[in-house]
């Protein structure tokens, strides 16, 4: 089977938590469908404090470009149906959602792989950075600790 749908967006907010359907699927076509949401954590560092917030930069051209390749790699390897990938730039407060995952295959177990796929190479892969914003200061995700 094809891909019908990728759908790749890096937005400056926190993305809806709302799990859209992709248009232009063929009825009964999709068996499996997963959805990952990535959230930011309510933590507390014993050095800075309270975490205010997760700061998210990307190099936005190789970014896109990099979750479409990312998305079509996955595409191929489990036969998926549609796949949607969204990324927070800027500002993501405790409790809002940073990255949605959502992939459509003919099974489920297809379906959950790619998921798998395409989160755990765009954690590895894709030039987004993550800022830590902590009441005292801030740190990198690699914990670069930058105090205030």
């Amino acid at each position: 089977m094809a891909t019908n749908v990728i759908d790749i967006q890096l937005v400056h907010h926190p993305i809806a938590a709302r799990i859209e359907p992709f248009a232009n699927l063929p009825i009964g076509s999709g068996g499996g469908e997963c959805v990952f949401l990535g959230r930011t954590r309510q933590e507390t560092n014993l050095d800075l404090g309270t975490l205010i917030r997760l700061d998210y930069e990307a190099y936005e051209s190789m970014a896109t470009a990099t979750l479409r390749a990312l998305a079509e790699s996955a595409a191929g390897r489990f036969d998926c149906l549609a796949i949607r990938v969204h990324h927070a730039l800027g500002e993501v407060p405790p409790g809002e959602v940073s990255v949605l995952v959502q992939v459509v295959c003919a099974h489920r177990d297809e379906a959950f792989k790619a998921c798998r796929f395409l989160i755990d190479e765009l954690k590895a892969n894709v030039p987004i950075w993550k800022r830590e914003q902590w009441e005292l200061g801030s740190s990198w995700a690699a914990g670069q600790v930058v105090k205030a």
